[in-house]
């Protein structure tokens, strides 16, 4: 059996370098242990999809080859965004799993793949199974090859959007998809909207020529903004490489933080919804609770990562969660996954809905002087450690701490969050203050702390 490595079997997906780690072998491997998984669970359908990076139709292949090596039917769906997957898995008739090959907003020589098994995204312990039957070749035996089949569910996911959103007004909107698998759909489904499209790096290009797609980080945000102001559009949105997440920018090009995106999504569902329960991740806004329990909601704090948030929502039958990287999951009026063009569409909704300008109805919510995300770079797996030396030691007596996720420590005039990021070998830090002083102050703690734990830090702040 090839060499496989585990380090790229990741708490919410499984990642790696495109021919180090993540190689076509362990790749059919990955597809063989995910089929014998199926077969287990009397499964025996995946509907199956790939973003648009360079190395997505080999690895497609070689997931292809293991699942269908151990008896489970493949429906490939091509070149398509992560939520046209998952909306597959749940529309499409005898199919609740799908898997993905996608890098999501990784660089360029990086492939990854996220999976689904009858509704439950597969995270953590999970994905553990899936490395023991490799490392253990426990395999379905026994069983004829798998049926392959293709499918097109572009005009089915497009008709959907199209027929659950209503535009009370057109919009002008520049579409960033940042060279992602976004561009090939999101325009097209705006336009259906009655929209007045401007595009904006749209053309899908696994080398990402132009930005990175990531629209939680502000520079990758810069390009869209200066468009929106250029073309006097009425609202800005931009895509991660796979195009399950969303950031926007008002018609002045000043972005609204994806937990500050909540509070309107929020107030807009329970004025459906009264008492609704809201999920937000522990890197949001002291502000967003206030704003949902004013709004008559329930809102609860939950762990970072899209695959937490979607068992979250499935345990607590809540109506929307987010997360500051920008996953929206919506269930009241859609199906609870995240989706970035749907998310998209639900904002340009709400800002059609009444007369005013984007960046007047945004400037309309409650702000703090934050932070954005700040990234703290170490060598692979030395985050983790860095972090328990931080548990040990970290002390905050006049704050409420949650530590869920990493530690957050709530103080009476803002709050700070220090933990490790699942997805990349970083720390992950996030400030807030009521005041300019408050934040600073925050992050002194936060910067004396990291600094006690390992003194040749660099710390931007």
């Amino acid at each position: 059996m090839p060499h496989v490595e585990p380090s790229i079997f990741r708490t919410y997906d499984i990642r790696g370098i495109v021919d180090q780690a993540f190689t076509e072998a362990t790749v059919e491997l990955i597809g063989k242990a995910l089929g014998s998984e199926l077969v287990r669970q009397k499964e025996t359908e995946i509907v199956l999809g790939r973003d648009g990076r360079l190395s997505g139709e080999r690895f497609s292949k070689a997931i292809t080859k293991g699942l269908l090596s151990v008896g489970v039917n493949v429906i490939d769906l091509g070149q398509v965004m992560t939520p046209m997957v998952y909306f597959a898995a749940e529309t499409l008739p005898n199919v609740r799993s799908c898997v993905v090959i996608t890098g999501s907003h990784n660089p360029p020589n990086y492939n990854g793949i996220k999976m689904v098994v009858k509704g439950v995204t597969l995270y953590g312990e999970y994905i553990q199974v899936l490395l023991k039957r490799i490392l253990q070749s426990d395999f379905q035996t026994g069983k004829t090859s798998g049926h392959y089949s293709q499918h097109d569910i572009a005009a089915d996911y497009q008709h959907r959007i199209i027929s659950g959103i209503h535009l009370s007004r057109p919009l002008k909107v520049v579409i960033d998809s940042g060279n992602g698998i976004a561009g090939a759909y999101a325009p097209r489904i705006f336009r259906k909207l009655g929209c007045d499209v401007i595009e904006l790096f749209c053309d899908v290009d696994g080398h990402f020529p132009n930005h990175h797609p990531d629209p939680a980080k502000l520079k990758n945000l810069q390009d869209l903004s200066k468009k929106v102001i250029e073309t006097h559009a009425d609202i800005g949105v931009a895509f991660d490489g796979d195009g399950d997440r969303c950031g926007v920018v008002d018609n002045h090009g000043q972005p609204l933080y994806p937990d500050r995106q909540m509070m309107l999504f929020a107030q807009d569902i329970l004025g459906r919804q009264p008492g609704a329960e809201i999920l937000y991740d522990i890197k949001c806004t002291a502000l967003l609770p206030k704003v949902i329990h004013e709004a008559g909601g329930k809102a609860t704090m939950w762990k970072t990562g899209h695959s937490f948030m979607k068992a979250k929502m499935r345990e607590s039958g809540a109506a929307l969660g987010g997360e500051v990287s920008g996953h929206m999951f919506f269930k009241e009026r859609w199906y609870g996954f995240d989706d970035g063009v749907y998310t998209a569409a639900r904002m340009s909704e709400i800002v059609a809905a009444q007369a005013l300008t984007s960046s007047e109805l945004f400037s309309q919510l409650p702000d703090a002087y934050n932070t954005p995300e700040i990234d703290i770079p170490f060598a692979e797996g030395e985050h983790y450690a860095f972090m328990k030396k931080i548990e040990a030691i970290a002390d905050f007596p006049e704050a409420d701490i949650f530590d869920l996720d990493g530690i957050r420590a709530d103080f009476k005039d803002g709050w700070g969050l220090i933990r490790p990021s699942n997805t990349s070998p970083v720390i992950v830090l996030r400030f807030e203050g009521e005041t300019p002083q408050a934040l600073q102050r925050i992050q002194q703690k936060f910067k004396t702390l990291m600094l006690k734990v390992e003194p040749t830090l660099s710390l931007p702040f």
